[in-house]
């Protein structure tokens, strides 16, 4: 009886020992390949739709202070992809707003001030913007819009755009570069570590808040149900099927 406890117990040992063998390799592996898993998760948040004709190109609110969102919607206006930029901004005082200064920056970038169209509003958050575009897009008849926003932010914003703008709309994403955002090497930098998390929280939150809204609007030139999948995912972990 005292024999067979001994053995038992060197047993036990035996596969404790081979347990944290296991976690150790596995944690040495995780650690070599840390980088490259550091990029995939950087680059999921970037999405590029391509571009196509459109009615407009609408730049969200909160550029960087180098305005990469104004310089890459000014390209796709002097490449032809549209006849008309929508400046989305913020009122920032009563007699000034972030759209104005998108107005600058477009003009600075040698874009006509009459292809400029300024939407000015109180959103907080781009759930809000959403909701202001849908209302301006809808009142001018607008129906195949292309949507410049930095990289980092591509993703959430077709998520929100997708379910609050109007039945039938098309849109599609295209990402700005990002000088505080390297999506493959954003761990390296304090803006870099600060943007992805913000972003991860922010998807969250918003799938939690359109988590009732299926999505509404197709990429043009296509019949896409669902811009970025993401919802399906939601929905399969959500119901437990």
């Amino acid at each position: 009886m005292r024999a067979t406890g001994r053995s038992g117990e060197r047993g036990g040992i035996f596969f404790r020992l081979v347990f944290l063998l296991f976690l150790a390799c596995f944690a040495f592996v995780i650690y070599l390949a840390r980088h490259p898993l550091m990029r995939l998760a950087g680059n999921f948040w970037v999405v590029d739709d391509g571009t196509a004709p459109a009615d407009a190109i609408v730049i969200l609110a909160d550029d960087n202070y180098q305005g990469d969102r104004a310089t890459r919607a000014a390209e796709l206006l002097k490449a032809g992809w549209a006849p008309r930029i929508i400046a989305s901004g913020r009122y920032l005082r009563p007699y000034a707003s972030i759209a104005q200064l998108e107005q600058l920056d477009l003009i600075d970038r040698a874009v006509p001030a009459n292809d400029i169209v300024l939407l000015t509003h109180r959103a907080e958050n781009t759930h809000e913007e959403a909701e202001a575009i849908a209302q301006f897009v809808s009142a001018h008849g607008w129906k195949r819009i292309l949507v410049v926003t930095s990289n980092y932010h591509t993703r959430r914003a077709r998520y929100i755009l997708a379910r609050v703008l109007p039945a039938g709309t098309e849109v599609r994403l295209i990402p700005a570069r990002d000088s505080e955002y390297d999506p493959n090497n954003w761990w390296r930098t304090r803006a870099g570590t600060k943007i992805f998390f913000r972003e991860a929280g922010g998807m969250a939150l918003a799938m939690w808040e359109l988590r009732h809204q299926d999505p509404r609007t197709a990429k043009i030139g296509s019949t896409w149900p669902d811009l970025g999948g993401i919802s399906e995912l939601y929905r399969f972990g959500t119901t437990g099927h």
